[in-house]
């Protein structure tokens, strides 16, 4: 059980709901939304990590950013998505990289299906004014992002 998982859980949740929502909606994810996950993590690593552990976080977050902008200058991923998958960067222990790339590719498989099965359904009513519904090669990169964090913290936090 982590305590820095347990204490971060809360928070990224509440800002992965924002930008899943976000870029449901609008196909963008809000900087402010990015720079708050980057705040949580910097609060609550230096109270619940060891400060060496803490510090060597950051380059997670450094080679995340280095690597989602080649990916955003190639065209394969938007740059709301580099960003956030950067900011979530320093709340994995490199440990359980192996683990979160599996958690990502799950989430992003049933997220993908989900979302159009859910965009050809009655469902689309409840949110008839999504962009996401509409972009047809496109794909809101940002809900399966945001679920990936919080199942990972959920799990180093309970198990």
């Amino acid at each position: 059980m982590s305590t820095f998982a347990l204490w971060a859980l809360p928070l990224a949740t509440l800002i992965s709901i924002w930008v899943a929502w976000s870029d449901l909606a609008r196909m963008k994810i809000p900087n402010k939304a990015v720079l708050a996950l980057l705040v949580v993590f910097v609060i609550i690593g230096v109270i619940a990590l060891p400060f060496e552990v803490y510090a060597w976080r950051f380059l997670h977050f450094a080679i995340v950013l280095a690597v989602g902008f080649l990916m955003t200058i190639t065209g394969l991923v938007g740059a709301g998505d580099a960003k956030f998958a950067a900011a979530m960067a320093p709340f994995v222990a490199v440990s359980d990289a192996t683990a979160v790339a599996a958690i990502f590719a799950v989430t992003t498989i049933l997220s993908f299906i989900l979302h159009r099965l859910a965009r050809v359904s009655p469902l689309r009513r409840l949110a008839p004014n999504w962009e996401s519904w509409e972009r047809t090669r496109d794909f809101p990169m940002g809900l399966p992002l945001a679920v990936t964090l919080v199942i990972y913290l959920a799990r180093a936090a309970f198990l």
